[in-house]
């Protein structure tokens, strides 16, 4: 197979098809290397989260950290917004699927909205380039019209925080990303 980067609709997002060793004890995939994307992401902190089947976690985004993600298990939906003011790919959105049985990785630079909703049970891990310390955590309502992403679902399971994200519109501007 081999690994092969893909770039997406958005400026400097990607999506990593990685290559999978199987014998019979199992399979091992190489999930980072940091050579796959030029300059970008020096992992600082590895994090993982599990998502029952119907939840949706976003739409979240950052000014300085950039994340890489890895389906381990499951699948899920997810949805990307370019929201960054001087980017030549502003207000390009695109959905992708990743799941677990094709392993990718999926590279989010700062300022692109992202989220994601879980088709199955999931169990999602990502690393970022930033230490967390809660400053630089923004959200924007998941299914805000302007974003132009057509999720299949009405009714998802959201944290509070996510229900309480403002729309795009009413982001103040020190909370747009450059």
């Amino acid at each position: 197979m081999g690994t092969e980067l893909k770039r997406l609709r958005i400026l400097s997002a990607s999506l990593i098809t990685l290559d999978v060793h199987r014998d019979g004890r199992g399979e091992f995939v190489e999930v980072w290397r940091d050579s796959w994307i030029a300059g970008a992401l020096t992992p600082k902190q590895a994090n993982m989260s599990r998502s029952k089947k119907g939840v949706l976690r976003g739409l979240h985004y950052h000014l300085r950290q950039s994340d890489f993600w890895f389906l381990v298990e499951g699948k899920a939906l997810v949805g990307l917004y370019d929201f960054r003011r001087s980017s030549i790919t502003k207000g390009e959105s695109q959905i992708i699927e990743l799941s677990a049985e094709r392993p990718q990785g999926l590279y989010i630079p700062p300022g692109v909205l992202h989220g994601y909703y879980a088709l199955e049970d999931c169990v999602l891990m990502y690393l970022v380039d930033q230490v967390y310390d809660g400053t630089d955590e923004h959200g924007v309502f998941w299914n805000d019209s302007a974003l132009g992403l057509d999720w299949p679902v009405e009714n998802p399971v959201l944290s509070q925080r996510d229900l309480s994200n403002p729309k795009l519109s009413e982001v103040p501007p020190e909370e747009i990303p450059q």
